[in-house]
């Protein structure tokens, strides 16, 4: 019975402690500095969930905005809690996000982020894994796109059907799809199927942006991180890709190329964020024509006049196209977009020494 006691008062006394912390890390983040407030938010499309967060915890716990602007750029997810963050950079919005986020989007539906694919030949289970990643960390519901060869459907819908996250995500599948007259030719570029990308703005007609992301990636942060940079694109800007190569000196585009590639190393279309609705009502400059041409009116032209140059395939005519085009394209950095060709000749991006937020 003494034993007991004296364990019954151990657990009493560790519980005690844990409380005085808790309350001694709310009294800190109360006592700081707001870090810019609700205003500096609005100006940072990356910080709207953060803010969204902060409205649900003034509402929830009558805190008001003394939080807004802590997480500064440390995401809250299911993988990343408020408490397994350092304790300098989170506020009381950090908290409230972590405990409130999953009721605030039951009872506030927010826009769907779309994501596509193309799956052919052996690339189911790596597919599938890419998707995983995806959700696990992302807040706003997802909806994927994914074409994939006929043969691929029920593998795909056995296992999406499965996935537990009912609520968080919705799925169309595709046939691999080519222009009738060309279909054999855009096929067969670079890899099976891999050109379908350059068809997604003319198929999907309904979706006004998108991102296209290869089958052997992972999602190391949020989709909405990335989503976020949408709403960074100047009045002329139609997609975002990452460059192909951060050093000059082990470049292919700058030592190898027989074609025009966009700036000093090219571009990679393995993660390829689309505002759609632009890209089709875009006309492009082209060196084929003093006339600009429109998204599906460049694309068959383009691999006419450079298909006996171009090794990539449809990734090297996206480079040519925003060569002639520079002014529609942002930038965004390396470790959105992180290959081994990054570290494998020492370290070539410097921002994913820091941390790395999608891996290939």
């Amino acid at each position: 019975m003494r034993r007991f006691a004296r364990v019954a008062l151990l657990c009493l006394g560790c519980g005690v402690c844990s409380l005085l912390y808790g309350f001694s890390q709310l009294a800190l983040s109360l006592e700081q500095e707001p870090g810019g407030g609700r205003e500096g938010q609005a100006r940072d499309p990356g910080a709207r969930r953060q803010a969204g967060a902060g409205r649900v915890a003034a509402g929830s716990a009558g805190r008001g905005e003394s939080g807004a602007g802590r997480c500064k750029n440390l995401s809250v997810s299911f993988w990343n809690s408020y408490w397994m963050l350092p304790s300098d950079v989170c506020g009381m919005n950090c908290f409230w996000e972590a405990a409130f986020r999953y009721d605030y989007m039951k009872t506030h539906p927010s826009e769907k982020m779309h994501l596509a694919v193309v799956a052919c030949g052996e690339r189911l289970e790596e597919t599938v894994t890419m998707l995983r990643s995806a959700i696990i960390f992302s807040i706003k519901p997802l909806q994927f796109h994914i074409f994939a060869e006929d043969q691929l459907h029920e593998s795909f819908k056995d296992i999406l059907d499965d996935f537990p996250y009912e609520g968080k995500v919705n799925y169309t599948l595709y046939p691999i799809t080519f222009p009738t007259e060309s279909a054999a030719e855009w096929k067969k570029l670079f890899k099976p199927c891999a050109s379908q990308r350059l068809f997604l703005p003319l198929i999907l007609k309904n979706v006004d942006s998108l991102l296209y992301v290869d089958t052997d990636i992972l999602f190391l942060r949020p989709v909405d991180d990335i989503w976020s940079f949408l709403g960074k694109f100047n009045s002329t800007q139609i997609a975002a890709m990452a460059p192909e190569h951060e050093e000059p000196r082990i470049g292919w585009y700058n030592r190898f190329a027989r074609h025009p590639y966009y700036g000093v190393t090219g571009i990679n279309s393995g993660v390829m964020l689309m505002n759609m609705t632009r890209i089709r009502k875009k006309y492009f400059k082209n060196d084929m024509t003093p006339v600009r041409l429109q998204w599906g009116e460049i694309l068959m032209p383009l691999l006419k006049k450079y298909k006996l140059n171009i090794t990539w395939g449809d990734q090297d005519l996206l480079n040519i196209m925003f060569f002639h085009n520079p002014e529609s394209l942002y930038v965004f950095p390396c470790q959105w977009n992180y290959r081994p060709d990054h570290c494998i000749y020492g370290s070539n991006c410097k921002e994913a020494e820091e941390e790395v937020f999608i891996w290939r």
